[in-house]
């Protein structure tokens, strides 16, 4: 069997991750830099998945690497993989964005508009309907409860299976599929009332 992520057998890669991780916790920059690009395009579409933007999967994918790589030394791999840490320090820093995002736009909303200025960009952007989608979800998914967001960003949106969930969350299976499936009720009923 293989990774869709990364296309390696998915049995050398989680045992790879181990060795790869612990070389890094020791400085080895160059058994980060095979981490890092074993996982990166994973990352950054769980990322992309978690913000529906390209830049800010962009910068949460860099954000997401800037804090393994700082807290490289004191990480826990689950089942030997460093793939759901890094979807979960994923989750936090895009969190951690929006509530900065909205404390600006309360500020910003303080400051007289600017007059409009149309946009080629802007009017491409509009038109662009998969994106959008991905926007209401993503914000459909921000309003559910600390728990299910959590269950959701890491087994719908990052595709972890329910075990790899629970372990990165450190509750029980049964817990995360609880999560899940309200989770999954509460969003049809968000989605179908747009």
């Amino acid at each position: 069997m293989t990774s869709h992520a990364t296309g390696a057998p998915v049995g050398d890669r989680a045992q790879g991750d181990r060795a790869l991780w612990d070389r890094a916790a020791v400085g080895d920059e160059a058994a980060f830099s095979e981490l890092f690009e074993r996982h990166v395009e994973a990352v950054w579409n769980h990322a992309y998945r978690l913000t529906g933007s390209w830049s800010g999967a962009e910068d949460l994918t860099s954000t997401t690497f800037l804090t393994a790589w700082r807290r490289r030394a004191d990480v826990t791999l689950v089942r030997d993989s460093a793939l759901p840490w890094l979807y979960t320090v994923a989750g936090n820093a895009a969190r951690d964005e929006h509530r900065g995002a909205g404390r600006r736009l309360r500020l910003l909303r303080k400051l007289p508009d600017p007059p409009v200025v149309s946009d080629h960009a802007d009017a491409v952007a509009e038109r662009l309907d998969g994106e959008q989608r991905l926007r209401e979800i993503v914000d459909a998914v921000r309003t559910l409860p600390k728990a299910q967001r959590a269950v959701v960003e890491l087994c719908l949106l990052g595709d972890l299976s329910v075990a790899d969930a629970a372990a990165a969350l450190a509750v029980a299976e049964v817990t995360v599929r609880a999560h899940l499936s309200r989770a999954r009720a509460r969003l049809r009923t968000l989605l179908e009332e747009k």
